[in-house]
């Protein structure tokens, strides 16, 4: 072997034991604060947050991980309508106030605005049912602009999505 070469693998020795040195004083560093650190004292935290990620965290395969999607499904969409918007208030101005007005005071996508009499007329000519229906159910314009059922909120009960449309109507008469 040359001069060279010996000279070669000694240092190159040294520098891998150099690294070496390094890489475990950083464990041996990494250990020693990791055991300072506080353990988790929460009892269940990690069932609460295995049960907070479930709806997403889901893994579905199959037939029968069709079938558990689908139950799934169904029961975050009956909890859904179980809860009750706003308190389950029938004031149409409180509901207004809480989520029309995003749309209906600026005139967001053709909403016709709040008071606007002349928007408001060919509307109201329709009859306070269809426009019930449409807030019920959504409804796409001929201009095609859109207002989603329930105004975007699907917890509305029907008989908030009537009061304040009855209420929205009776300020633009």
């Amino acid at each position: 072997m040359s001069k060279s070469d010996q000279s070669f693998l000694r240092q190159f020795s040294m520098v891998i034991f150099f690294l070496v040195l390094v890489a475990l004083v950083l464990i041996f560093l990494a250990w020693h604060i990791y055991s300072d650190a506080p353990k988790d004292d929460v009892p269940g935290a990690r069932q609460v947050t295995e049960q907070r990620i479930a709806p997403v965290g889901g893994v579905y395969a199959g037939k029968s991980g069709f079938a558990a999607m689908q139950a799934a499904q169904a029961a975050a969409a009956k909890a859904a309508a179980a809860q009750v918007a706003y308190g389950g208030t029938t004031d149409g101005k409180t509901i207004y106030g809480h989520l029309c007005h995003s749309c209906h005071t600026a005139g967001v996508a053709g909403a016709p605005k709040l008071g606007d009499k002349a928007n408001w007329a060919p509307r109201i000519a329709q009859g306070i049912d269809t426009l019930i229906k449409h807030a019920e159910e959504g409804y796409t314009g001929p201009d095609g602009n859109h207002m989603p059922a329930r105004g975007g909120n699907p917890s509305l009960s029907d008989a908030q999505v009537a009061a304040t449309v009855k209420w929205m109507v009776s300020q633009s008469k």
